[in-house]
């Protein structure tokens, strides 16, 4: 511990008592540099501790370092070293489930039950709207008639079936004509005349068959036998003409809801050479003879009522085209209202096939 020096001021004395007052200072000077020596030591016995506590600190830092190093080389040694796909595995698991924070995709079970509880309702309003916009929807629609028919125009197809609507074959070879036959069999068996018998009913031809009553009431349907066919009807002539050169292929009509020609004058139907020499193809027989649509097939009610409705054919007889060589043929709708020159689609209103029949 420090002292504390006291200061004393001693009386005056006399001159002859100056050697006294010398002596004190001396003495209290001897005194000041003890004390020095003493706060020097002392002071350098502090910084001697806090250096030894500092060194203590640095040696158990580096002894934590060592351990932690220690636990890592322990628990690394089941895990392959070197690798960051080991890592990212490892961060994958606890993005995927946290046991620790017991959260699953960063999120605990009450977020995923609020998350799950606004998805549902979510989407069970989405459904509600769309199952009532489609309710009103189908208030609106008529099963018996369609809403739009203003822009469907009559459109045609042909049978038999042939690929690409290129009927070829050899009079010759059976094999190369059979199918043509087999597919236009099987397409009239359902105008065979005892089944239109029984199903429909006679009508007088030329006027329309209009039918009063409810929208959801069965309508009646006009008799078209096969016999209307004569030559091309497959009950003459088994063969339809194929076998002596002289092909039949038959012409039908789309069916649309409503649909009445124009003026009460039938749709009829004209074929003839597309493109080259007209002479290749020198005589068609139609059938009927008048080689149109009869009046009374029409209107057509829609398939709901119009069950037993039988589509009214017209067939062309092709009975003198040139042989050897690939004619091609355009059949077209002719009537008020009938549209048959669109480029872009070959079946509005005609159609267009070729014939190559080899001998």
């Amino acid at each position: 511990m420090r002292r504390q020096l006291r200061s004393r001021r001693g009386p005056v004395f006399p001159y002859g008592y100056g050697y006294r007052l010398d002596d004190q200072d001396e003495v209290n000077q001897n005194y000041l540099a003890d004390e020095e020596e003493e706060a020097e030591e002392e002071a350098r016995v502090m910084m001697a501790l806090e250096l030894e506590e500092e060194e203590d600190e640095e040696e158990k830092q580096e002894e934590e370092e060592e351990e932690k190093e220690q636990k890592e080389k322990e628990e690394g040694q089941g895990q392959p070293t070197g690798n960051s796909w080991w890592q990212q595995l490892q961060i994958l698991n606890e993005y995927l489930w946290d046991p620790e924070r017991r959260m699953s995709l960063s999120q605990t079970g009450q977020s995923w039950s609020l998350i799950l509880v606004i998805y549902f309702f979510f989407y069970a309003s989405l459904a509600a709207v769309v199952t009532v916009g489609m309710y009103m929807l189908f208030l609106t629609i008529i099963p018996y008639m369609p809403t739009f028919t203003e822009r469907m125009k009559p459109g045609v197809m042909i049978r038999p079936f042939a690929h690409s609507l290129n009927f070829s074959f050899n009079v010759s070879e059976p094999d190369t004509w059979q199918h043509y036959v087999i597919s236009l069999n099987g397409f009239l068996q359902g105008y065979n005349d005892s089944l239109q018998e029984e199903m429909n009913v006679d009508c007088p031809p030329g006027q329309y068959f209009i039918q009063d009553g409810d929208e959801d009431e069965d309508k009646k349907a006009c008799q078209f036998k096969r016999s209307f066919l004569k030559n091309c009807s497959g009950l003459e002539d088994p063969t339809f003409g194929y076998s002596t050169g002289q092909p039949c292929i038959l012409l039908k009509m789309n069916r649309i809801v409503g649909f009445r020609p124009e003026f009460g004058d039938p749709v009829k139907v004209s074929c003839k050479v597309q493109r080259g020499d007209e002479n290749n193809i020198r005589s068609i027989h139609y059938y009927p003879e008048s080689a149109s649509f009869d009046l009374r097939y029409y209107p057509y009610y829609g398939k709901l009522t119009h069950v037993n409705y039988t589509s009214p054919l017209v067939a062309m007889h092709f009975t003198d085209v040139v042989k050897n060589q690939v004619v091609p043929v355009q059949c077209q709708l002719k009537g008020k209202g009938i549209i048959n020159d669109v480029i872009n689609d070959r079946f509005v209103g005609r159609v267009i096939f070729t014939l190559n029949i080899e001998t």
